[in-house]
């Protein structure tokens, strides 16, 4: 990264920030922005009044010239931009998907070095995996149940959860599926394996209850499956179907559900904190509400922190396949192996035609959020947010709601949406949530606790107490990428440990978004 001027205070003199020396445009830094014209010590003169985040041209561009940004074409000019333009997404026409063959494959795999000696406070569970909190999840089968379970899981908090002081919280796992779903259709076992693998998430500790209606198309027996869920107790009650002939009135159903619950809750109240290595953490990286910062700022220390956590041995999880699409080459380049990038491509391919029966593209991803702050386009997008996957060899490659088992930087196939990514990554497996922004989003999941990290100052300045980690300060020179990254690496092993994020602070709890590509009926 290269940035116009040294490191000042924003409010003496302008700057701007490129991302490699062969980028013909950089970002204005200043917060506010810059008027028209504003003169840098290198000469270049605004030719207009630039927000700040967006793009500038550092030379002339004739019609038709590349818009290079991260030593990448993001674009190409539509019309003759001299030096000083504010460079735009309607100013700049979008480059064409890049192709799926031909891709390099495993030239950039140098494996990083170990790191030892970091710890945290977690809860062993029975299956091998430690849990960062400890939960009593309630899974639902359809959303029917979704109103009756909330009653229920206020009563539970109200009346049982003081008596178990040793359980953080009980959690409604509520969502849209379960009946007038085409459920035996192609793709119909994402939404499946999602809920299911949702409830057997670390930070449940193996306690599986589930509440039925009875008469859903996902069948609590089909969900269970032959071995997938493991009952704990043989004759105990882990499914509570509303319908059955003993509840008689609401209040019925109701107690059926907090009895079960108890017995789970007497259970998770026994497990304490241990110490365990940092390479049982399972980390899920995401970015919402981005700007042109968060390639430059949040998301590169984000990466830093990944390469951290998987010299530490531990499992980091990041997604979003249209947020990667543009960058497959460089995805397939760092594979670990051939079979690996063979996956990687399965995955992007795969995801390509879902947009095609969906008569949309890629470039229906960016919102007028992300154009906002400074980001033209899908491509511009995607360069920012790969970094979050740092620098080392991906090591495995796991479908949209498969489980992931393996250490090291996975590749956990997701669409981009937020809701919908955190999701799928709970049911990967992930008992930690990193989650970066620029424009400002109060994002945060009850099942898992969630970090944030702001692109900008001024950001975290306005929200304090939402933001856990500032990586604005990278952008004016306060600190380096490093040292946010090195923060954030010690703030996870802390949260993981049982110091509350903001959003756990506020319960924050955004709702479960299942990924179907199947139809409705």
């Amino acid at each position: 990264m290269a940035a116009a001027t040294t490191a000042a205070p924003q409010a003496s003199r302008p700057l701007y920030i490129a991302m490699h020396a062969a980028d013909n445009v950089a970002i204005v830094a200043n917060d506010g922005g810059l008027p028209a014209g504003t003169a840098f010590p290198c000469g270049l003169v605004l030719k207009e009044a630039i927000p700040q985040g967006h793009k500038v041209a550092l030379a002339d561009l004739r019609e038709g010239d590349a818009v290079i940004r991260y030593n990448v074409v993001i674009g190409y000019a539509l019309r003759d931009l001299p030096r000083g333009s504010w460079i735009n997404e309607r100013v700049i026409r979008m480059p064409e998907a890049p192709g799926l063959e031909n891709l390099p494959v495993s030239t950039r795999v140098a494996p990083l070095p170990p790191l030892e000696g970091y710890t945290f406070e977690g809860y062993r569970n029975a299956d091998g995996s430690v849990g960062t909190r400890n939960i009593l999840g309630i899974t639902t089968t359809v959303q029917c149940v979704e109103g009756v379970v909330e009653f229920a899981v206020r009563r539970i908090k109200e009346e049982l959860l003081p008596k178990y002081p040793n359980v953080d919280d009980v959690v409604g796992l509520e969502h849209t599926y379960g009946c007038g779903v085409a459920i035996d259709a192609p793709d119909a076992g994402i939404p499946i394996r999602t809920i299911r693998n949702i409830a057997l998430n670390p930070n449940f500790g193996g306690e599986v209850m589930i509440v039925s209606l009875g008469c859903e198309k996902l069948q609590p027996a089909r969900l269970i499956g032959a071995g997938t869920i493991p009952i704990q107790k043989a004759g105990e009650p882990d499914v509570v179907c509303l319908q059955d002939e003993q509840h008689v009135g609401f209040a019925a159903m109701i107690d059926s559900i907090m009895v079960t619950a108890e017995k789970h809750l007497a259970r998770l109240n026994a497990r304490r904190r241990e110490t365990c290595p940092a390479s049982d953490l399972v980390v899920g990286v995401q970015c919402g509400g981005s700007d042109a910062f968060s390639g430059v700022t949040a998301n590169p220390a984000v990466g830093f922190a990944t390469d951290l956590l998987v010299r530490a041995g531990a499992t980091v999880m990041f997604s979003e396949v249209t947020e990667v699409r543009d960058g497959i080459d460089q995805l397939t380049a760092r594979a670990a192996t051939p079979e690996v990038a063979e996956a990687l491509v399965r995955q992007m391919a795969w995801y390509d035609r879902y947009l095609e029966q969906g008569q949309v593209d890629r470039s229906a991803n960016t919102t007028p959020g992300n154009k906002k702050g400074g980001l033209s386009n899908i491509v511009e997008k995607a360069m920012g947010s790969i970094v979050k996957s740092g620098t080392g060899p991906i090591h495995g490659v796991s479908g949209p709601g498969e489980k992931v088992t393996q250490k090291g930087l996975i590749y956990a196939a997701t669409p981009a949406g937020d809701f919908v990514c955190g999701t799928l990554q709970l049911a990967a497996g992930m008992n930690l949530h990193v989650f970066t922004t620029g424009r400002g989003t109060p994002y945060g999941l009850a099942e898992v606790p969630v970090v944030k990290v702001s692109t900008r100052n001024d950001l975290a300045r306005r929200w304090h107490d939402l933001m856990d980690v500032n990586a604005g300060r990278i952008a004016t020179g306060e600190a380096t990428i490093e040292e946010v990254g090195w923060e954030l690496f010690h703030t996870l092993l802390a949260v993981a440990s049982g110091k509350k994020s903001w959003a756990e602070h506020w319960k924050i709890r955004n709702a479960l978004v299942l990924f179907n590509p199947a139809p409705v009926t």
